[in-house]
This record gives structure tokens, sequence and C-alpha cells, in this order.
């Protein structure tokens, strides 16, 4: 008998060993944790508080929960939300969330005679910046708002233009060691649910360690990885999010990010500027078309200086021809190197640029230009024709409003280089064919990336290629699929009133 009274006794201790561990596991160790007793001056109750110091506003702590549980009638833990004047509060008997919440910014109490219950009171302490006007997507017409690091104030932002109850926000959390908070929005009347359950399934399935902005989110449920081109518009502004919500677009926050991601979207989005709204249609039209056409003047007038020089001199004008003999003279390197060492530098240039205090970086992209451009002509290791054309190659790729896919312009310029290189026209034809060919295959979200050219849609061409008037837009693009495709009835588009009807 006393045999078995000592195996139970020590399966009585183990089990309490066991329940002191875990209860010790989910006390957090880092010092900003800070742990106080005390007592309720009315009812005698023991209560305890956990917090992370650095998290929370200790002044909702002093102002908004101290004093009712210090003075006020608590009996219990129920009696919690009736005391308190905190609207965010949860009672629960589920230990795992202990460690998430606190570090989330709630306060954490116990109460002794509840042993198994918890109550989390919400006092996140709020650290962000004030709203801006944008840095990338500056416009000289239109607000001067721009998103933050904080997703609730970027909610407020756009609820604020969309104040309807059939704009849908619905949040979830990724990242298992970031626990990053992120927002799907949608107009609920009129977004294809196919497009909000292709992301909510994405999201759901990303088993990713920490998650600290827009980008990786971006990344991690793209249709296609390992394209340079970016399968969701990326933007910083209000007005811009607000606007494709209209239209049918699911619009993504990401919490610590000042930028909303956009979806589905299609390449021609990429060279729209939202100010093109705020201005004459037809003047949008020729900026939209510039811009386009500065893209395809960036990405192959390097490449047709290589081809011309190596291959096809025979078809370049004499008049043309001279000059560029005369310009050549002296340069030992051939046009690929000289090309090559141009568009490096160039590139060299914009980076230290970017990545130096705004101050400096101004002043080595214009001195370094000047002085290295003058420099390498005067040495004979260039000529100044290409120098030109790089030049204003560089300078045509930043037209693009979207800075991301700036960055794919100056990528795709080195394959073009190097077919020209290989095989003269001949080569760009066929890296052009290439390109074409991985962009009709590309989808955003499933739909394709290259419309309205393929698949053709004549009615969307309206407002992509082309910025056609406010009452010619009647209807919603084709390419989102809306549930409602009307944006105001067509019959009353060019209907005018008298001052006198």
């Amino acid at each position: 008998m006393d045999f078995f009274k000592k195996r139970k006794t020590q399966k009585l201790q183990k089990q309490e060993q066991k329940e002191e561990q875990k209860k010790e596991s989910n006390k957090p160790k880092s010092q900003d944790v800070t742990e106080a007793k005390y007592i309720n001056s009315r009812t005698g109750m023991e209560f305890s508080l956990t917090f992370v110091s650095t998290v929370v506003d200790e002044e909702i702590i002093q102002k908004d929960i101290l004093p009712y549980l210090l003075e006020g009638d608590f009996a219990t833990i129920g009696d919690l939300k009736k005391l308190l004047p905190v609207p965010d509060t949860e009672i629960t008997t589920d230990s795992s969330k202990v460690t998430q919440k606190i570090y989330n910014g709630y306060v954490l109490l116990q109460v002794e005679t509840d042993e198994g219950k918890y109550a989390f009171i919400s006092a996140q302490k709020e650290i962000s910046r004030t709203v801006s006007a944008p840095e990338i997507e500056f416009s000289v017409i239109g607000p001067k708002e721009a998103f933050i690091e904080s997703i609730d104030q970027n909610l407020n932002l756009i609820r604020k233009r969309l104040p309807v109850k059939d704009l849908i926000i619905e949040e979830l959390t990724i990242g298992k060691l970031s626990k990053t908070k992120i927002a799907i929005l949608y107009m609920e009347k009129i977004v294809d649910m196919e497009n909000v359950q292709t992301i909510k399934q994405r999201l759901n399935i990303l088993d990713f360690d920490s998650v600290s902005d827009s980008s990786f989110v971006e990344q991690l449920i793209a249709d296609n990885s390992a394209s340079p081109f970016p399968q969701f518009l990326d933007t910083e502004r209000p007005d811009r999010a607000a606007g494709v919500l209209s239209q049918g677009k699911v619009v993504l926050i990401v919490d610590g990010s000042p930028h909303a991601l956009i979806g589905p979207t299609t390449l021609i989005e990429f060279f729209v500027s939202f100010e093109d709204y705020y201005i004459n249609w037809l003047i949008a039209t020729f900026f939209r078309l510039l811009r386009i056409f500065s893209t395809v003047f960036s990405i192959i007038i390097t490449p047709l200086y290589v081809a011309a020089l190596t291959f096809h001199y025979q078809m370049v004008p004499r008049a043309v021809m001279a000059t560029l003999i005369s310009s050549r003279q002296g340069v030992p390197l051939p046009p690929i190197l000289e090309a090559l060492v141009l568009e490096i530098t160039i590139e060299l240039l914009r980076e230290a640029g970017a990545r130096l205090p705004t101050k400096i970086g101004q002043t080595i992209g214009i001195v370094g230009g000047i002085v290295i451009g003058t420099a390498s002509v005067e040495a004979g290791l260039t000529s100044n024709v290409l120098l030109i054309f790089v030049a204003l190659a560089a300078l045509a790729s930043f037209v693009t409003p979207i800075y991301k896919i700036g960055n794919t312009i100056r990528l795709i310029r080195f394959p073009f280089l190097i077919f020209a290189q290989v095989w003269g026209l001949l080569g760009i034809v066929f890296c052009f064919c290439i390109l074409l060919t991985h962009l009709s295959r590309l989808t955003s979200l499933g739909r394709p990336y290259l419309e309205p050219i393929f698949p053709p849609r004549i009615k969307d061409i309206k407002d992509t290629i082309f910025r056609l008037g406010f009452n010619m837009n009647a209807l919603r693009p084709q390419f989102s699929r809306t549930k409602d495709v009307s944006r105001f009835p067509p019959e009353k588009a060019k209907k005018k009133l008298d001052i006198d009807e």
C-alpha cells in the first residue's frame, strides 16, 4: 500500500511541476515586461496587472484602468466589462493567448479567486508620423495626403473618401513572429468575390516568419514570383486606393507599411498617374502616350545603337553615319562594351544617389553624371553620341509614376543589349518576342496582365491607353468583372441642363 501511495504522490508532484513549468513558460522574461499586484479598496479583491511597457500607453493604465480597478465595485473578473470604460476588453480561459496579447499592447489582468481566467485590456501605444504629402507619386493637382505606417490611420483615410456600408474591411494576421495585421478592402456590391477569395486563400496558407512591409506580401502571393514585373500595383495615395475600389478592385493594407497593394492589375495601369483624372482628358491622354513611348524608347535605343554599328551600319543614313564615325574616333572599345560601361555607370550613380542622404545624393547624381560623362568622352572611352542616348534612356525611364515598374525597365534593357550584340536587329526582335510571350502568359490574381491589348477589349482602352472624358466612361472596366458594371446611367452622360430648365 505504501508503494502505491508513493507512486500516486510522485505522479501528483510531477503534474504540479508540469503545471508550474507551463505557467512559467507563459510568463515573459524580457526586462520591459512589468508585473504589479494591487488590492481593491472597497472589496479587498487582490489582482495583478502584467504588461509590456514599450508597447502600452501607461497614461491609459493610470487614467482609464487602475482608478476603476482600485476604487470600483470589483468583486469578480466578470465585472470587468461593466467596470472599465475601455471598449476592447476580452475575458478568456485560453492561456496560449497570454504572450501574444501582451506583446500586442494589451494589459493582462489576473484575479487570485478566479484561477485559469485571463482578462486582456487594450492599451496600445500609438507612435506614428503625421500624414504628409506623397513622395513617390507626387502630383501638382489633387490631394496632398499619403499613407503612413499606421493601419488604423490608413483605413481612416480611405473611409473618409468612401463613407458607405458597402466598403468591407476584413482583417487577418500573418507572420509567425511578426503577427502583422493586414486589411483586405473591397466594395461588396461591385467586386468580383472570386478575387477576394483568391487573396484570402493565399494569405491564409502563408507560413512565413516575419512580414514587415506590403512588399513582402506582394512577393509571397504573386501569381509568378519569378517574373521581374510587379503583379500588384503599389500606391501611397489614399485617393488612388479609393478610386480603384469603386472600379471593383481589391486593396491590401499592411500594418507598418506606408504603401497599399491593388489587385488585380494590368501592365498599362503602371503608366497611369492618378493626377491624370485631375486634368483635362486630352492633356492626360497625351501624357499617358508620352509615358508609354518613353518606356519603349528607354528599352531599345541603346540596343539599336549597338546593333546598327555592329551589323547594320549600311542601313544608317550617310549623314548620320558620318557623325557616328567622327564621334567614335579614338574609342578603343567595341559598341557593346562602350554601352555596358555607360549603362552600368548610370545605374551606379542612380543607386548611390538613392542610398546616400538626400542632400548628398542629389549632389552625387548631378556632379557625378557631369564629371564622369565629360571625362569618359575626353578620355576616348565612349562616344558623345552614345552618351546622349544613354542619358535620354535614363531620363525616359523616370517618367513612370510607379517606382517598381521603373526598376523592371532598368533591368530588361540589359538582355536587349546582349541580344543586339549577338544577332543585331534580329536579336532585338527575338528578345521582344520572348518578352511579349512572357507578358501574355503572366496573370494578376488569375486575370490577364496585358489586358486590354491581349485579350483585346476595345471598351477598356478608353480608360487605359487613353483617358477619355468622364461622360464617356459610364461603364466600369470589363477586366474587373464587376457585379455592377454601370458607374452612372449612360443616357445621362451628355445631358446638360440649362439654368432656366
